[in-house]
């Protein structure tokens, strides 16, 4: 039992695993504590303007190249990754003009569509976040490749300090959206910044990691083409999945009001953090894990059961708590008047648990060549979301009701997705062992 335990101890995904979350780890815990001195200086509407601002980028995050940074990871050969990195790049640029055209002649459709005119003169931050993202992207796969874990986390320390100082510095001297909502379109650019000087001054002290191989070199054209799997299935799949988590926003905005939206995302945005310590660092170290895997012919269905198995058993007791004691906790953490999100959040948490489980199987799927079935699911997931977020309203109306069946429905979805990987990694192994 002992030498099993050090055994794991000495792994080398268990120790970049713990690298990563212990950079996120520390990250979150300055965002956590600075959480209830936000909360007061801003407010629930405030604080939903800038969550109705946050859930737009986020939707075109995820695809601000495309998901084409995704496949860095992949090719042998350092040059060939590093074409791969360029085209992400330029496509993130192209993708941030084409965003910055849609805003500058349909904005005001999208803005009375979605009843958010008090944030109409930010609109134009969003095409800066896409190409700020896109470069963080690549630098954080390019992180990932290479397996310098730990520049990752220190850049996450940082950039909470940064961002969320002076969320709360400024706040106390201008308490404005303005202030909360360029602070967060920035964040994804300091830590861009930060990402790639540190990569540079580590290419400068360890150039053995950037050595090239027999593996043949392709154009930017051809590795375009090589891993177009991921622009046509993976970034519609990540750009749908997006919406479906980001409209619950947008339509509590519209159907609700902004103070009813500020009490979702604030729910939201504290059950995210186990995801983001444990989940994404997880899932991060595991990615070029399961790759490895593929190639050395070992089977992948152990991999993501074992990874799977340990995530349930991680986030049953934070996730516990938050759905138990919800309102309790956010009411003595934030002050009494963001109950309502602790009881947002009870429900929230059903399905974020689920989400935080299903990392391995969503790493998994570029391995298993299965980024259609993922389009597909994330397509149906899509519609059921929609459907539950509108019976609650249209039907029930009732703001609490709509994010239980969002919730519930979504907890379901996770839980039938994770069940069809595991089939499908057994039809892998079989083919290939």
């Amino acid at each position: 039992m002992i030498n099993k335990l050090v055994k794991i101890k000495n792994s080398t995904f268990v120790q970049n695993t713990i690298i990563l979350a212990s950079g996120t780890m520390v990250a979150q815990v300055i965002a956590l504590l600075s959480s209830p001195i936000i909360t007061r200086i801003y407010g629930p509407e405030i604080f939903g303007l800038m969550g109705v601002f946050l859930a737009i980028n986020q939707i075109f995050i995820p695809v601000s190249s495309l998901t084409y940074p995704i496949s860095i990871v992949l090719p042998k050969d350092y040059r060939n990754a590093k074409k791969l990195a360029f085209l992400s790049i330029m496509v993130s640029v192209l993708l941030s003009l084409i965003v910055a055209l849609i805003i500058l002649f349909l904005g005001d459709y999208i803005v009375e569509l979605f009843k958010i005119q008090q944030i109409t003169q930010f609109l134009f931050l969003i095409p800066i976040v896409i190409v700020f993202s896109g470069f963080s992207q690549v630098a954080t796969q390019w992180l990932v490749r290479t397996k310098e874990f730990a520049i990752n986390a220190k850049v996450s320390v940082y950039q909470s300090i940064l961002i969320n100082g002076g969320k709360v510095g400024i706040g106390l001297l201008y308490p404005t959206a303005a202030v909360l909502i360029i602070l967060t379109a920035l964040a994804n650019g300091v830590r861009a910044i930060m990402l790639f000087l540190f990569m540079q001054l580590k290419r400068q002290s360890n150039s053995s990691k950037y050595e090239n191989t027999d593996e043949k070199q392709l154009t930017i054209g051809e590795l375009a083409k090589k891993y177009k799997d991921f622009p046509l299935y993976r970034a519609p799949e990540v750009f749908i999945n997006s919406i479906s988590q980001r409209f619950p926003v947008l339509m509590l905005t519209s159907f609700f009001g902004p103070a009813i939206a500020g009490f979702y995302t604030l729910g939201n945005t504290v059950l995210q953090q186990p995801i983001r310590l444990i989940g994404d660092s997880v899932g991060n170290v595991f990615y070029p894990r399961i790759t490895e895997a593929s190639h050395k012919k070992e089977s992948l269905t152990k991999l993501i059961l074992k990874a799977t198995v340990a995530l349930s058993l991680i986030g049953i007791i934070p996730f516990g708590i938050i759905i138990f004691l919800g309102p309790c906790l956010f009411s003595a953490v934030f002050g009494d008047e963001w109950v309502t999100a602790g009881k947002y959040a009870q429900w929230i948490g059903v399905f974020l648990f689920c989400e935080f489980i299903n990392k391995p199987a969503v790493k998994s799927l570029p391995v298993l060549s299965a980024q259609l079935f993922q389009l597909l699911f994330t397509i149906i997931t899509f519609i059921v979301r929609i459907c539950a977020l509108a019976i609650g309203y249209f039907v029930f109306k009732n703001d609490l009701f709509a994010i239980s069946l969002f919730s519930i429905s979504s907890a379901i979805l996770h839980i039938v997705f994770i069940l069809i990987v595991i089939g499908k990694s057994k039809s892998f192994d079989k083919k290939h062992l």
